[in-house]
């Protein structure tokens, strides 16, 4: 009877989730301006690298008007106004490096900052769904989403590796929207006991994850690992769990005590998450506790979706209780993919912080900068950890491990002898 019951529940569907079916959590047609008004936080935002380079940054931010947020009406004008306000801070607090940090965003920047991540139910600091989600036009309108015909609207110091890394991250974001359009379906059998509309589903889930780690190989084609060490990451960094600011930042204006949040982190993007829940993927204790903060970093109907997912019947359970060989493998498929992506994630940080870390050390040992002197250059706190302030390798081994979890218990003889 428990199947005729929920077959009178509601179909389960992405649309009240700002989902795309398009384009999946990515912001479909970013604002490129804001209203007039605020074009004096356009004017410094668009100019972060140079006045970073400068040193001029904070200066300009110092002496900028306190502008109201009340006139930013659509939910694409405040995307826009939080990444502009997030790129200005990023910039103003780092500009000085790790040995000259800042104690407190200045009211001018902190008060309308606040104002505007509360309407969107997002922190105050730059999270990938400004840096990658919302960040993003095709020169070409009519022409393809690739590399080529893409550019971000605004950057922060790292020139062309910093646009390669949003921009390879926002086309892994592309790869996944045919797994996300299919959870629906895998959810729906579910309910009703359609094990090959289910296996069909999972198929398309595991080919697109597959497609994920092959859009994610493209980080070694545009992101030069020296440049993203030593320039790029201190400006993706946040202020909790850094060395570099121990008490956090005070937002002036919002409160007298310093808060804390975390930088930019590939455990704030909505997918992994969601597949995760689909698949059954327990993640344990303290990278479990790291994965859940992450999610109060999206905006709130992304963070919702997962949520909502995870109150779903069990997949790993309907699948073990059928009969079906195309079924199984599907599933496990599915595993195999969701590890192979983890496992190249971890081949990626290793080429981008490990091995450049080591280098800086040596480097350091020996007393000798000048060569190799960009990685020198990177902040020492940060050589093991991940932007979003976690200890990387061993959190990222962690997570890959808990994914092989997930596989069936009995994974059958004949899946042994395919395999």
């Amino acid at each position: 009877m428990a199947a005729a019951e929920s077959d009178s529940r509601s179909l389960f569907s992405l649309d009240s989730y700002h989902v795309s079916q398009e384009l999946g959590f990515i912001l479909p047609d970013p604002l490129e301006e804001l209203p007039p008004y605020y074009q004096p936080w356009m004017d410094i935002a668009l100019r972060v690298p140079e006045l970073v380079l400068s040193h001029e940054l904070r200066f300009h931010i110092n002496k900028m008007p306190l502008l109201s947020s009340q006139f930013l009406q659509k939910h694409r004008e405040l995307r826009l106004a939080h990444l502009a306000l997030s790129n200005m801070t990023m910039g103003y607090t780092w500009q000085g490096g790790e040995s000259n940090t800042v104690e407190k965003l200045p009211h001018n920047l902190a008060v309308p900052y606040w104002e505007v991540s509360q309407r969107l139910g997002l922190p105050p600091i730059l999270t990938h769904a400004d840096a990658v989600l919302a960040n993003w036009r095709k020169k070409d309108p009519d022409g393809p989403f690739d590399m080529e015909n893409l550019e971000l609207l605004l950057s922060l110091p790292g020139g062309d590796s910093m646009r390669g890394f949003f921009m390879v991250t926002l086309l892994v974001e592309l790869a996944a929207v045919p797994a996300l359009r299919n959870i629906p379906t895998v959810i729906n059998g579910v309910r009703c006991g359609d094990t090959e509309a289910v296996a069909r589903a999972l198929e398309e889930v595991s080919q697109s994850i597959e497609g994920m780690t092959d859009a994610l190989k493209l980080m070694h084609v545009y992101v030069e690992p020296s440049v993203f060490y030593g320039i790029m990451r201190i400006y993706l960094s946040g202020w909790k769990d850094n060395p570099s600011m121990p008490k956090g930042l005070i937002y002036e204006g919002v409160q007298p005590e310093p808060m804390e949040f975390s930088g930019g982190s590939a455990a704030q993007s909505s997918l992994l998450h969601c597949f995760d829940e689909l698949l059954g993927v327990k993640h344990e204790a303290k990278s479990g506790a790291f994965l859940t903060r992450m999610r109060n970093y999206m905006p709130p109907a992304h963070k919702q979706l997962i949520q909502d997912i995870s109150l779903q019947p069990s997949l790993k359970s309907f699948v073990h209780q059928q009969d079906s060989e195309r079924l199984n493998q599907a599933f496990q498929r599915c595993v195999t993919k969701l590890v192979a992506l983890r496992n190249y994630h971890i081949n990626i940080v290793s080429r981008f912080i490990t091995v450049p870390a080591a280098r800086a050390r040596q480097l350091r040992n020996q007393g000798q900068p000048s060569e190799g002197e960009m990685i020198s250059r990177a902040p020492a706190a940060l050589e093991e950890r991940g932007t979003g302030g976690s200890g990387i390798m061993i959190f990222l081994k962690t997570v890959r491990d808990q994914t092989k979890d997930a596989f069936l218990p009995e994974t059958s003889k004949e899946m042994k002898h395919h395999s």
